[in-house]
């Protein structure tokens, strides 16, 4: 019955609009909050905004908050398969019957914006969902990722204590902008004054951008590179060993099950961001801190889903996730043959995700996701063979397809030095993930 009631209540949900189309109004979500008694000012909020990196800091900041016993709420976008994993209260999605429980307790009031403010959009519904299933936990701290920039982000009717902003790049350039000083701007509306700002290393423009509006709202600011950051980095099996610099002492030894430089970036970030919450000069007991990294998962990140071949999954979706992602794949696996699985939206910048993507790459297979936004075939099909030249790229119609043809290519190659790389979305991630069965 709940099977069934919970697909009702993500088809009106969905029927709201799609969540990358920004109406730059607080209107409606404030309304809602309102109504709803502001459940956003129940607990003390840390609110992740940035390019790329976002829900793989929220997920550390969320562990390290359970490691110290704390009960968390965490809302990240989007979901890989189910929309209730955007909402997780100690680490895990909402159970189905709580999902439908906290909808049906807010319908009413959508109603009533409806009328008077204008109809409630796909992501205010979800963002009003989160911060009353929080305060109905209730939680201890909310770690709030935004769904695309800051300032005019549904999440940004909450004041969050502590602001993170993870690296800036060119993404989503028709709603946030077209340079990253634009961008940056955009992003920084979620440092409010009095909260502390955690900077990720960024572009000298966007940095400047970011520590201006810091000092305007009289946030403090503690920049990675200079008041935390990663001391040392080596890889290990399964991730890598990290020396982090926090904001209140040295951390030593710590396993990161996750690939790549700009993951112990993040870790970084996440660190600082807790030690941030707390009060006093004492480092956090770093048996807690190693725990609590030893146990982070980020699905769909570089994430090993089969071995021999070797695959891959991963959400990189535009240049700055892309890049970080090759030179991850490039450090971490001793790869001889690696086969590409893309399908990308048709607004990305895949020119640059293609040539990013050719040094490591032997063949390439193009292929579509579900989203109706997924670049047709035949057009990644040409821009790839302009960049691999036509004997390297192969087409299929779907991901499945996509997904057997690279594997039988890379196993032309060595068993235990071919790998496939399915990479391009969030959403060939999740639909990949849902073929392949993956666990996390």
């Amino acid at each position: 019955m709940a099977g069934q009631e919970i697909r009702v209540v993500e088809a009106a949900i969905r029927e709201r609009g799609v969540e990358w189309d920004i109406d730059p109004t607080l209107d409606r979500i404030a309304g809602l909050a309102d109504i709803l008694g502001h459940p956003e000012r129940m607990y003390p909020v840390i609110h992740i905004a940035g390019t790329n990196g976002k829900s793989s800091t929220a997920r550390m900041v969320d562990a390290l908050l359970r490691a110290r016993n704390l009960r968390t709420g965490r809302y990240t976008s989007p979901e890989f398969s189910e929309m209730r994993e955007r909402i997780c209260v100690d680490g895990v999605p909402l159970p189905e019957d709580r999902f439908i429980e906290v909808y049906r307790e807010i319908e009413p009031y959508l109603e009533i914006i409806d009328g008077k403010l204008g109809r409630v959009s796909f992501f205010e519904v979800l963002t009003a969902m989160a911060f009353a299933a929080f305060a109905d936990a209730p939680v201890d701290f909310a770690v709030v990722e935004t769904g695309m920039g800051g300032t005019w982000d549904a999440t940004n009717i909450a004041d969050g204590t502590v602001a993170v902003i993870t690296p800036i790049s060119l993404d989503h350039t028709e709603y946030l902008g077209p340079d990253v000083e634009t961008i940056a701007g955009e992003k920084a509306g979620i440092i409010k004054p009095g909260a502390t700002a955690v900077l990720a290393q960024q572009p000298l423009a966007a940095a400047e951008v970011l520590v201006r509006h810091a000092a305007e709202v009289g946030a403090t600011v503690a920049r990675e590179g200079l008041e935390f950051g990663v001391l040392h980095r080596e890889l290990a099996m399964g991730g890598q060993m990290l020396r982090l610099q926090g904001l209140k002492g040295v951390y030593q030894d710590i396993f990161l099950p996750l690939y790549g430089a700009h993951q112990a970036g993040n870790a970084a970030l996440a660190l600082a961001a807790v030690e941030a919450l707390t009060a006093g000069d004492d480092p956090l007991d770093e048996e807690l801190v190693r725990q609590a990294f030893a146990e982070v998962s980020s699905p769909g990140r570089l994430e090993v889903i089969r071995r021999g071949p070797t695959v891959l999954v991963d959400a990189a979706h535009n240049p700055g996730g892309m890049e970080a992602s090759v030179e991850a794949v490039s450090e971490s696996f001793g790869f001889t043959r690696l086969i590409a699985v893309v399908a990308v939206m048709g607004d990305k910048d895949v020119d640059t995700i293609l040539e990013l993507l050719e040094p490591i790459v032997e063949e390439i297979v193009v292929t579509r996701n579900s989203s109706p936004r997924s670049m047709d075939v035949a057009e990644l099909a040409e821009r790839a063979e302009g960049m691999f030249g036509p004997e390297r790229v192969h087409r299929a119609d779907r991901l499945d397809g996509a997904i057997d043809t690279a594997m039988g290519l890379a196993d032309q190659g060595d068993e235990f030095g071919s790998g496939v790389l399915i990479t391009g979305s969030v959403v060939t991630a999740g639909d990949a993930r849902i073929l392949l069965k993956a666990t996390r």
